[in-house]
């Protein structure tokens, strides 16, 4: 016969309680019981555990430096049960998102907001990078989610669509263009113009549209990045048609979109692992973004 953890609990409730009787009714059981099981217990151990007096078991030296070990044991398995409870409660726990830059800077902080406001024990820890390091990042199972533009799932992983949506026109303060609420391809004829890099898949169906329409922009500046494009309008250096998260952010601190009559979709995708662990805080973090795209869906709708 094995030592049990009952072992362990008979003999904790006899050292509590001073005798057999008093055992029982702590444990809920009978005394014949506590008696069979300390009997078993003393010869497992080999040890002499206690000295019966007038119906009365006293501990013998044994039992109390043996008392200090199971006492500590009992700390631990506390200290286990609370865990396990703050996990049960989003007290506390990881996540690990990796997603492109761009959104690290406009979909994830309201995010993380609502989420820490809810979980605030729960870290969350993202990790920006352009492609293709982010899809071998997510192959590689060492992310909870990743958040891509790439319709086209990596392997090992599944994805679903999290929000889509038309690229917007990004326009400065007073310029002539904003009398407008939508603006046509040959609005942009001979107008300052600040482009996406010539490698960029949205500058490239831009460029098909402004082609097929005859539309000669005039570019002054070219960029790699969506914030530093914003950034440049800003400036007042021309406008822009941009991916419409970054052109909801920049409405926010005062420059103005309008819808273009050409559809250029944009569309992010929510990637998670196959082969990770799953979790509800991974679940409840899903939720908030959904809730975001949402949101961000309403805010288009009523904006343009």
């Amino acid at each position: 016969m094995k030592l049990t953890f009952r072992h362990i609990e008979i003999f904790r409730a006899i050292m509590a309680a001073g005798s057999v009787t008093g055992a029982a009714r702590l444990l809920f059981t009978s005394q014949p019981t506590i008696s069979r099981e300390l009997a078993r217990f003393e010869q497992l151990v080999g040890l002499s555990l206690f000295d019966r007096e007038a119906g009365r078991l006293k501990p013998t030296a044994q039992a109390l430096l043996l008392l200090e070990e199971v006492e500590r044991s009992y700390i631990a398995l506390e200290r286990i049960d609370r865990c396990a409870q703050a996990i049960r409660n989003f007290e506390q726990g990881r996540l690990a998102i990796t997603c492109l830059p761009l959104f690290s800077q406009t979909l994830l902080p309201e995010v993380c907001q609502s989420f820490h406001q809810h979980y605030p024990g729960v870290s969350v820890r993202i990790e920006a990078q352009e492609s293709p390091l982010l899809e071998e990042s997510l192959i590689a199972q060492q992310h909870d989610l990743g958040l891509t533009e790439v319709e086209q799932t990596p392997h090992g992983t599944v994805a679903e669509l999290l929000f889509s949506a038309s690229m917007v026109c990004l326009l400065p303060d007073q310029h002539p263009l904003l009398d407008k609420r939508q603006l046509e391809l040959s609005d942009f004829h001979q107008v300052d113009f600040i482009n996406l890099s010539s490698l960029d898949t949205y500058r490239q169906q831009l460029d098909q549209h402004f082609s097929a329409a005859g539309v000669n922009r005039r570019t002054v500046i070219e960029t790699t990045n969506a914030a530093s494009v914003c950034a440049m309008v800003r400036q007042g250096l021309g406008v822009a048609v941009i991916n419409p998260l970054s052109g909801l952010d920049a409405a926010r601190s005062g420059l103005s979109i309008r819808r273009l009559s050409v559809c250029v979709p944009y569309k992010v995708m929510l990637v998670r692992p196959d082969h990770r662990p799953g979790s509800a805080a991974v679940d409840r973090f899903c939720q908030a973004l959904r809730a975001q795209a949402r949101k961000l869906s309403d805010a288009l709708a009523t904006g343009l």
